[in-house]
């Protein structure tokens, strides 16, 4: 696919934001290979296919993936291609503040009339053409005028785990700009995760959108925005500036990055800032944060038993079967009577647990690591 775009494609770049630990999806998530680096739909791991997404709309020059230490050399294994400089392990997380801080120092460094997308490395988009004309879209506009563009999502269900963004009115393009495929909208108020009856409200006005976690901006306009809002963010971004491409940079930044701020860029900037635009998000889209959320992408048996695993039962329903074990080692899975579970099995562990229960995986998670016996398994 071809998209066309009047800027210059060598001043866009796409940051990859793929530091997470997925722990919500142990057994088959650790820390070395967490979920934006493990293969649960299809053959690509859900980086891989981050990368290959924006392929069509930003060379891969332009392409930064930023991770940690520990998560880099798998990260290096799978984007082979990558220039190794592409991808950075932060020292420490400091939360997406800290690391949307770090890449416009590194992009700024190539080209301080750089425009750049920041992504995350763990969503499923099947609409790869309609999520490339959107990128598209956003990286013209964000080039061309000091705006901070999000794209919001769609909602298509009264979800509590999103944050939602208030829309305002369409805005017509740039002058001298012919109309873009998308629809952008002024944004007018960043609202926190809604309880069932407000989200049932905000589903229902076709005012808001959920917030994706996905920004677009100018090099010019980040850097001012932290200027403005967060001065002690911008004052790191210039100095970390002045050492990229050196040898200095892994030592500044060690030394440095335990003590910056600990914060969202939704929280340090976006709900600051009067300039920001929604790009109207109108593709299928998951950000994939449960076990649960896997079964949405699988074709479930009519009991609505959902299995990747060579599977029987009797009498079980709605159930989430995952086999992630090595082919040698993998055995039928039988079950009787089972309703409303995840079972999910690999080569040194198994989970059991309720549906209703999915987000207490990070809390098991969290036990495992204060066992001395079971930690190995985290």
């Amino acid at each position: 696919m071809s998209i066309k775009t009047k800027s210059n494609l060598n001043d866009r770049f796409v940051i990859i934001m793929a530091g997470g630990k997925g722990e919500r999806f142990w057994p088959v998530s650790r820390e070395k290979t967490p979920k934006q680096l493990i293969a649960l739909l299809g053959n690509r791991s859900f980086l891989q296919q981050a990368v290959d997404r924006v392929l069509p709309v930003v060379p891969l020059r332009n392409i930064l993936i930023i991770t940690n230490e520990a998560q880099s050399p798998e990260v290096r294994k799978q984007l082979p291609k990558l220039p190794k400089e592409n991808i950075i392990a932060e020292p420490c997380g400091r939360d997406t503040c800290a690391a949307v801080t770090l890449g416009a120092a590194i992009v700024g460094s190539r080209s301080t009339t750089a425009v750049m997308a920041v992504l995350p490395a763990d969503h499923v988009i099947p609409q790869e053409k309609k999520f490339q004309q959107v990128l598209a879209d956003a990286l013209d506009l964000a080039g061309r005028g000091q705006v901070i563009v999000t794209i919001g999502i769609k909602p298509t269900e009264p979800a509590t785990g999103y944050g939602y963004i208030r829309t305002g009115i369409a805005l017509p393009p740039p002058e001298g700009v012919k109309p873009y495929k998308t629809t952008f909208f002024k944004a007018e108020q960043f609202v926190e995760k809604p309880h069932y009856d407000r989200a049932v409200e905000y589903l229902s006005s076709g005012q808001y959108r959920w917030n994706a976690g996905m920004f677009i901006w100018s090099f010019v306009t980040v850097t001012q925005g932290l200027e403005k809002h967060q001065p002690e963010m911008a004052e790191a971004c210039h100095r970390w500036f002045k050492v990229v491409g050196t040898p200095k940079l892994g030592k500044v930044l060690a030394k440095e990055y335990p003590e910056v701020k600990k914060i969202s860029i939704d929280y340090a900037l976006l709900e600051h800032a009067q300039n920001v635009v929604v790009a109207d998000g109108s593709f299928e889209w998951d950000d994939l944060g449960s076990w649960n959320a896997l079964a949405r992408h699988l074709k479930a048996d009519p009991e609505g038993n959902c299995a990747v695993a060579d599977f029987i039962h009797v009498d079980a329903a709605r159930n989430l079967i995952y086999d992630a074990r090595s082919k040698d080692r993998r055995t039928p899975i039988a079950i009787v009577g089972l309703r409303d579970s995840i079972l999910v099995q690999t080569d040194d562990a198994v989970l059991l647990a309720h549906k209703s229960q999915a987000q207490k995986v990070k809390e098991l998670v969290k036990k495992l690591a204060e066992d001395v016996k079971l930690k190995k398994l985290v």
